[in-house]
């Protein structure tokens, strides 16, 4: 597997950081590990509390690989940020990364859970990224799945920030990480430089969300949409469930009816799904 510098959004970058991503997983001895025998890369480990982070380099390239949830296999420990406090998250950013993501301009909100996530572990990020700047200007991959894929998105705005250039970004099954304005900010800061993979049947990317209408969160672009059943948004997706809302709101009881659904279909938001995916 190999990464081709030249080719922006080819099908074997995309085999090679969603292999990343599924090594992100990893503990860092079988990650180290998988990074060298199967990328050909250098890599470590940081974790900092929830957040964790795979950076790794050949004299080529550096990658930044975001894990998502602890958890692979699950989605549960989202439940809150995607879905029942959804609306409240959705924020004008404060602290100390705030006047970076203020640069989106007026009107941008972010999601506060992602942003807390990526600030826990910014600043070694940071220095160890411009340590191997320094060391060998080369392009900068970033990469994530699920809320990796978030945070993978809010890293590379941070780094652009600093004068460090993005070379791409690919996000898979990621859900949305702002408003419009947010969302229009990246899309003209990297625009030709996203590329986020979505299968049709993941509930992830139909999210956050607590309205069937008109959700106040967006995607930015641009989608690449995979397999042959390519449900667009939650309302569609919630189907039977998402007429019982009351004026297109999701609340109480609904909210977990919704999350079971969702649950009944996250085997196509998991990572081999999307690698099997990229394969036919």
């Amino acid at each position: 597997m190999q990464l081709i510098e030249d080719a922006a959004g080819d099908p074997r970058n995309a085999q090679f950081l969603c292999r990343a991503c599924q090594l992100a997983y990893l503990p860092e001895a079988e990650g180290v590990k998988g990074f060298r025998d199967d990328l050909g890369l250098a890599a470590k480990l940081l974790s900092i509390d929830n957040t964790q982070v795979y950076i790794a380099e050949s004299p080529e390239h550096i990658v930044v690989a975001f894990r998502g949830t602890e958890d692979p296999t699950s989605i549960d420990g989202l439940k809150d940020w995607l879905l029942t406090d959804a609306m409240n998250l959705l924020v004008v950013p404060e602290g100390r990364l705030g006047h970076d993501l203020s640069a989106a301009g007026v009107g941008a909100k972010f999601h506060k859970g992602f942003v807390d996530a990526i600030a826990e572990i910014w600043d070694p990020l940071r220095d160890d990224v411009e340590a191997k700047m320094k060391q060998s200007d080369r392009p900068l991959w970033i990469t994530g799945h699920s809320l990796g894929g978030a945070l993978a998105l809010l890293a590379a705005w941070l780094f652009k920030r600093r004068f460090i250039a993005i070379h791409q970004i690919y996000t898979y099954g990621a859900p949305m990480i702002g408003n419009q304005k947010a969302s229009e900010a990246f899309n003209r800061e990297f625009k030709g430089q996203i590329f986020r993979y979505v299968s049709g049947r993941d509930p992830v990317p139909k999210l956050p969300g607590l309205s069937l209408v008109a959700n106040e969160f967006t995607h930015v672009e641009s989608a690449h949409v995979l397999g042959t059943d390519p449900m667009t948004n939650l309302a569609q997706f919630v189907g039977a469930i998402g007429s019982q809302a009351v004026k297109g709101l999701l609340a109480g009881s609904l909210i977990d009816e919704v999350w079971k659904h969702i649950n009944d279909q996250v085997s196509a938001h998991f990572l081999d799904s999307y690698d099997g995916l990229l394969k036919k």
